[in-house]
């Protein structure tokens, strides 16, 4: 895997962000998503030394395309300047959660994990359900020594604790959350270093995976809609 050539193609294609250079360029988007599903194929194994429940997953299914669907969206850049991937028991579904990376260049690379998903309102209501009965778990997780080193919980909130809680409840301000993520980002000198990008992205994932563990069983009732 070679990361320098990722970072560079990326930037080259945010500043030229058009279908005509992306064509142009076919050879170099064929070898960098290579060397990318290279790096997803590095993490399984990094991230199946203690989390065996992603070990089945082919790295070509896990990420992302760079084509960016702007049929409601005011930016019309037709693609997405960033390689993504999400390595979970589920491959690339949002739930389970699992452990998610974009590589953007100008320190737009992150490592993530958590729930992102806003739009799935059951979702929501099993976390939020989960967490008024199991308060004590998730305070041991997020104020554990280990966590607070690389994160800090980030989402989407209501103004109120919602109907039907306790507004006096310990974890009251988590259960105004509508989605719970982490995010650890990474500089471009960092990612650069492709051996030390790899041990340090292992490092941050084992580090959430109590949090994500914590999210999947408040979500094992969860049923993605059908299209």
């Amino acid at each position: 895997m070679n990361t320098q050539i990722i970072l560079d193609y990326l930037s080259e294609l945010s500043a030229n962000n058009n279908r005509e250079w992306y064509h142009a360029h076919k050879k170099e988007n064929k070898e960098v998503s290579m060397q990318f599903e290279g790096l997803v194929q590095e993490l399984i194994f990094g991230i199946g030394t203690f989390d065996k429940s992603v070990l089945h997953n082919s790295p070509k299914e896990l990420t992302f395309k760079l084509v960016r669907d702007t049929r409601f969206s005011h930016d019309k850049s037709p693609y997405n300047p960033s390689f993504r991937a999400h390595i979970a028991p589920m491959g690339k579904l949002p739930i389970p959660v699992g452990y998610y990376i974009m590589l953007k260049p100008d320190g737009g690379t992150f490592l993530g994990g958590g729930l992102f998903a806003d739009m799935f309102s059951n979702a929501t209501s099993l976390v939020r359900e989960y967490l008024n009965t199991h308060s004590d778990e998730w305070n041991e997780i997020i104020t554990s020594s280990e966590f607070k080193n690389y994160f800090t919980v980030k989402g989407t909130a209501l103004k109120n604790v919602p109907a039907g809680y306790n507004k006096e409840h310990p974890q009251a301000e988590y259960l105004k959350y509508k989605s719970w993520y982490l995010e650890y980002f990474m500089t471009d000198d960092e990612v650069r270093d492709e051996n030390k990008f790899l041990q340090k992205a292992v490092e941050v994932f084992k580090a959430m995976k109590p949090f994500n563990d914590y999210l999947n069983n408040a979500l094992k009732n969860f049923k993605m809609p059908e299209r």
